[in-house]
């Protein structure tokens, strides 16, 4: 019938079955073959046999099964007293007839079999190994029901009791002195604590004479010195199994690699770049400020800090001690004390303005402070390539210099220097001015204004008296974040690898433009602070002590020949740099015994981007002279461009997602998407063509800004879409074809306003100018692009938005002034249809300047009003 277990406790099972109230189980039964019989699945059910009847209301709670070594999650279904057995698809009904038969046994033979019988229905059969089935209180209860004696609450068994088997099913009786059992490995042991646990149990089997655990025992030192070996090598084989793949690595240095073979480029940010601006005494003319050289850094400027303007080494360790940030020059600069201030003139008139997106200036020539016959602009010291910084110095309407605008403040790199005169006020003046890059982007106020008797706050500035409004700052540098340090390297080993690592950071992250340049001389002052992490180097150079010989930074030796001195400087989240040199195939390896010296800065991220009127110290070294010939140093612009290190993190999500940005160009499409990723470029469209010879794409440029796409503005772009150009393809950029508009409507004016007040401000909204409050006109040139159509319900909305417009007229018919048409050609029913089509190259144009009808005409014609 199936397997009967009997505790081996035959004493304790004689106590239990004698005593009148404690319960316990006799025997456990598996149904196997005969399961089959009953409709039931084999070895899924189970009859437990008790001493004495069962609880009526045991249940599947009041039973676990535990054990197994493959299928450990053994769970019962349904568990109920065989006298109970429930009519429910849950049991057969041959199965309910058993029990049935069973019952009436038990009533013909006055036993109670059924009531001391418990049925349990398993989720499964198990495997070969032994199992322990257990009744409890409850679901959440480890203890035996009440009145049920703890040992016999519970009894091993196997679900393969019926198995073929070659060997006697009882268990040998006896007790026969067992083997050694080794103790079980446990292959989760991972940690030092766990090794000396383990290796001393091991101990405890091989030599259970040695009870020692006294840590000073050398046996106890040498199993110790084994946990921690094996510690050690676990940690390292976690470690490398962490750094082998993208998602899991912790090391930036393994993420970077990582990022690298997905062809994403991992930045370390960048630093910080701020323009300076001195002012001299006339004892300082001529002075020089040094730029930085292969050997030497820059001249050094300091944020605020408690000490003299000009620091010596002393103050200056003392600052950078208290947390100054250290900025050092990118160029030389020559000093002069006339640069400091320098007026503009404005050829007599008042109440002048450079207006928003001003390209030129008039400044005016004074007299030198040295030779009244000389002026302090000359061109020897005021050439092009030179930087000016445009500041509003004073509040045009108080003129106290507290209320003055810091963000009415603009550096330009001059472009054109035209030294004349103002024939009619007969004095000096110098006409400036610089690229479209630069232009002004705010409106700057030229007057003079009342300086109040309560604000003069330098000597220069007369109590009472009229100062200028604004001015221009000629002695102006720039500075970028970060401390130039030397270090000696240690020297190189003649086997094995050579990975120095660098005692200070954050390492310094520099932007190298053309030429590995960090500053480029003929850039635009707006591109000198474009600083995209993206194109960084780190600021580190190494010389061999004895020779000299230089090695140069890398962003990788993938590239780098077998005699290439270059080298990886690898940051890591603390900002140190650990160095890798080549293996003499991708980079030169470095000579055995070769001593080197590394000369790098430290100061990288958004640390360096300090406020305006923050740098006001410089560090010199050539004593008081300097102290007395600098009269203030400050920097009017914020510091811009430091951009923390890319994350880990940041790099998990964009690397394996990078190759879906496209970084090639083959279709029309192609180009028209890349020339867009320019900043000056708002729309583009490409168009392949056969030339003769070969194939050459056009790429059609829509600039912001309603720029022409001159020589200048071409070349830059050609040389920005050359990395993405497909082989074999020439490559030219043209510009749009403008189309000109015709339009004229007639225009009802509301009562109670004047029809030129109206008139005046439909021409504003009309115009391509900004508008207050940052809006555009109409036309204005950003408004429009390649085959945008111009919509006749447009018009006639924003028109209608104007106030003391009653209604405009839309009707064309004969004799009405109304026009909407190209400029210069016969109308195409453009009023029928609405709008006026424009082709795939074309943009609609309308400047509505009288003296260039030809770029496009705009009237309307008033009625009503006053």
């Amino acid at each position: 019938m199936g397997a009967r277990y009997v505790c081996k406790s035959e004493q304790r099972r004689r106590l239990v079955e004698a005593h009148a109230t404690f319960n316990g189980i006799d025997f456990l039964e598996v149904l196997d073959e005969d399961a089959s019989a009953l409709g039931l699945e084999r070895q899924r059910t189970l009859w437990v046999r008790c001493y004495k009847p069962l609880p009526q209301d045991i249940d599947a709670d009041h039973v676990s099964i535990s054990g197994g070594v493959r299928l450990k999650d053994v769970g019962v279904s349904l568990a109920f007293r065989m006298d109970q057995a429930p009519g429910d698809p849950r049991t057969t009904a041959a199965e309910r007839a058993e029990y049935a038969k069973r019952q009436v046994l038990d009533e013909l033979l006055g036993t109670h079999e059924t009531e001391q019988t418990l049925v349990v229905r398993t989720t499964s059969s198990g495997d070969f190994s032994t199992y322990t089935l257990a009744l409890l209180r409850g679901f959440l209860d480890t203890v035996p029901p009440d009145d049920f004696d703890g040992p016999l609450s519970r009894v091993d068994f196997t679900f393969k009791v019926e198995c073929p088997s070659e060997f006697d099913c009882a268990p040998p009786k006896g007790s026969a002195t067992p083997g050694r059992v080794d103790p079980p490995i446990d292959y989760l042991t991972r940690d030092y604590a766990s090794f000396r646990r383990l290796l001393l149990d091991r101990l405890s089997e091989v030599a259970p004479q040695w009870k020692e655990r006294n840590p000073a025992d050398l046996g106890v030192t040498l199993v110790e010195l084994m946990a921690y070996s094996a510690d050690y090598l676990s940690y390292y084989q976690d470690a490398v199994a962490t750094e082998a793949y993208l998602g899991t690595a912790r090391k930036r240095t393994s993420v970077r690699r990582h990022a690298r073979l997905l062809d994403y480029p991992m930045h370390d940010g960048g630093n910080a770049r701020a323009w300076v601006t001195l002012q001299v005494s006339p004892g300082a003319e001529g002075w020089s400020l040094p730029g930085p050289t292969d050997v030497s850094p820059g001249a050094v400027f300091v944020t605020t800090v408690e000490g003299p303007r000009v620091l010596d080494a002393q103050h200056l360790q003392e600052a950078v001690n208290a947390g100054a940030e250290v900025f050092e020059s990118l160029h030389p600069l020559t000093l002069h004390s006339g640069h400091g201030r320098i007026l503009f003139h404005t050829w007599g008139e008042d109440r002048c303005c450079l207006p928003q997106g001003a390209t030129a200036a008039t400044l005016l020539n004074v007299p030198s402070e040295f030779d009244p016959a000389k002026r302090v602009l000359t061109p020897e010291n005021f050439a092009p390539g030179r930087v000016l910084l445009l500041e509003e110095g004073r509040s045009p309407q108080t003129g106290r210099r507290v209320d003055a605008d810091p963000s009415r403040r603009h550096a330009v790199r001059l472009t054109q220097v035209e030294f004349t005169r103002d024939p009619l006020l007969d004095v000096a003046v110098v006409e400036v001015a610089w690229g479209t890059d630069d232009a002004l982007p705010f409106e700057l106020c030229l007057w003079d204004v009342m300086v109040p008797p309560d604000s003069a706050d330098e000597p220069e500035d007369p109590v009472g008296k009229l100062a200028p409004v604004s001015v221009a700052r000629g002695n102006v540098v720039l500075v970028d974040h970060g401390r130039t340090l030397t270090e000696p390297l240690p020297v190189v080993p003649s086997e094995g690898r050579y990975r120095p690592r660098l005692s200070r950071g954050p390492l310094t992250q520099v932007s190298r433009g053309e030429g590995g340049r960090a500053l480029d001389p003929t850039a635009s002052a707006a591109a000198a602070l474009r600083t995209p992490p993206e194109e960084t180097l780190p600021a580190l150079w190494l010389r061999e002590t004895e020779s000299g010989r230089a090695w140069i930074p890398r962003r990788t030796l993938l590239n780098s020949g077998r005699f290439s001195r270059e080298f990886v400087a690898e940051v890591e989240d603390d900002g140190r740099a650990r160095l890798r040199f080549g293996d003499n195939v991708l980079g030169e390896r470095p000579g055995a015994g070769v001593p080197l010296t590394a000369t790098y800065r430290i100061g990288n991220g958004s640390a360096g981007n300090v406020g305006a009127e923050a740098i006001s110290h410089l560090h010199s070294t050539l004593g008081g002279d300097w102290r007395d010939a600098i009269l203030s140093i400050r920097n009017p612009l914020p510091a811009r461009g430091g951009v923390d290190p890319e994350s880990v993190e940041r790099v998990r999500i964009d690397a394996p997602e990078s190759f879906r940005v496209q970084q090639r160009a083959v279709t029309e499409a192609d180009y028209a998407e890349v020339a867009q990723r320019h900043p000056e470029v708002q729309r583009a469209v490409g168009s392949l063509r056969w030339t003769g010879s070969w194939h050459t794409m056009f790429v059609t440029v829509d600039r912001r800004g309603g720029f022409p796409v001159d020589a200048d503005f071409a070349e830059r772009l050609t040389a920005f879409l050359e990395r993405f150009r497909l082989a074999g393809y020439d490559l030219r950029v043209d510009a749009p074809l403008f189309v000109p508009l015709d339009i004229a409507m007639t225009v009802c004016v509301s009562p109670g306003y004047l029809a030129a007040n109206v008139k005046a401000a439909l021409l504003e909204v009309f115009s391509t100018r900004e508008q207050p409050g940052g809006l555009r006109g109409f036309f204005h040139p950003d408004n429009f692009t390649f085959g945008q159509p111009v919509y006749l319900s447009q018009l006639v909305a924003t028109a209608m938005k104007v106030p003391g417009v009653a209604w405009v007229e839309t009707e064309d018919a004969p004799g009405k002034p109304q026009r909407f048409r190209r400029w210069g050609q016969v109308p195409r029913d453009e009023w029928k249809n609405g709008l006026i089509e424009m082709e795939r190259l074309e943009i609609a144009r309308l400047d509505n300047d009288p003296s260039q009808p030809e770029n496009g005409k705009l009237d309307f014609f008033m009625q009503g009003g006053l």
